[in-house]
């Protein structure tokens, strides 16, 4: 049996145009900062790379290169020109523990939207990093950018966007004076991302290299591979008829008495859906479907391993028992419609079976 990989959300399959860039890339083996002509080979190579990815994302700022989306929220959180933080309650933990204690923590309706009403609470006159993500990574709610940077106008405030599940599937938020970008999940390697800055004078020069805002000699093939993996995104990322069967799929969640999250998120995007499964908690459902030869999650891969309920369904109002018997399916550039109806079909079959069992 061919197993089916439908946890996109936590990494996604590298894409062969980023292997074949790598291997490019191990050829290209001096330090991008040495002086020499291997060096300046490399360091000709990494500025290209740059060039591609701003071109690609359509950004016209700062491009620094990091370990991943954890360690550009560390730059972004820790390196900012500012003396208070605040972040919604939805962020992912990279965000949310990334830098200490937040001095504001900015709710979200039960709808998963920031409530923009609550920024003028948060905001005063001391310099404030206020970090809203584009795409949540456990509902798939779309944030409403434009209504959070009409908020933050007129104030002295700077916004850091989490456009790890965004980049590469969405147009990056023009709004944004920061946001994170994470390679491997839209195809390129695990351990290298981005942090988007507007201008570098947003913050403080702290390492050695890029520019003296990152520490750490650049990792050129992994690099090449995140630029590779961004150009060959498509537009939309994934065709609308690969995800056709889940219109029908979730009339028929809601008929047999599941939740189709989706049906109460303000902006659901359609390459993560959480769902809950009457009758069976979440993590059984996992082990079924992994025993089934389907890889789906319950939630953020950082913290799908804790007992704990999401803080992202506990900020959405969802109560411990649905939390509890809910779980994430999400979709990526190498997922094939026969893969959605197997996992249609594979749900429906454990929720009828579960709930026979508690007749």
């Amino acid at each position: 049996m061919t197993r089916i990989y439908l946890d996109h959300a936590a990494t996604t399959p590298l894409r062969p145009e980023a292997r074949e860039a790598m291997l490019r890339g191990f050829d290209i083996w001096a330090n991008p900062s040495s002086p020499h002509a291997e060096g300046r080979k490399a360091r000709a190579a990494l500025e290209d790379a740059r060039e591609r990815v701003k071109a690609t994302l359509g950004w016209e700022g700062e491009v620094i290169f990091t370990g991943g989306a954890t360690g550009a929220a560390l730059i972004g959180l820790g390196c900012s020109q500012v003396e208070r933080l605040c972040a919604s309650t939805v962020e992912h933990d990279a965000v949310r523990r990334g830098e200490g204690t937040l001095d504001f923590d900015l709710p979200v309706r039960s709808d998963g939207a920031v409530d923009t009403r609550l920024l003028p609470v948060a905001l005063d006159d001391q310099p404030t990093l206020v970090a809203v993500q584009q795409v949540n990574s456990e509902t798939g709610n779309r944030q409403d950018l434009a209504a959070v940077s009409a908020g933050l106008a007129g104030k002295n405030a700077m916004l850091l966007v989490d456009c790890a599940q965004g980049a590469g599937k969405f147009a990056l938020p023009r709004e944004a004076d920061m946001a994170i970008v994470s390679a491997h999940k839209f195809g390129g390697p695990i351990g290298v991302g981005a942090l988007l800055v507007r201008e570098y004078g947003l913050l403080f020069a702290t390492g050695g290299q890029e520019r003296g805002y990152r520490r750490g000699t650049e990792n050129l093939p992994d690099i090449l591979g995140m630029a590779a993996a961004l150009e060959a995104c498509n537009d939309p990322y994934i065709d609308p008829g690969v995800l056709e069967p889940l219109d029908a799929f979730a009339a028929e969640v809601r008929a047999i008495g599941g939740d189709w999250l989706s049906d109460r998120l303000s902006d659901p995007t359609p390459y993560i859906r959480a769902l809950a499964m009457p009758n069976m908690t979440g993590t059984a459902q996992v082990m079924r479907f992994d025993m089934a030869g389907i890889d789906v999650s319950q939630g953020s891969a950082c913290s799908s391993g804790t007992m704990k309920t999401s803080h992202v369904l506990k900020a959405l109002g969802l109560g411990d028992d649905l939390a509890g018997r809910t779980i994430r399916v999400s979709f990526g550039w190498s997922t094939s419609r026969a893969e959605v109806e197997r996992f249609c079909e594979t749900w429906l079959a454990m929720a009828r079976e579960a709930a026979e069992g508690a007749a």
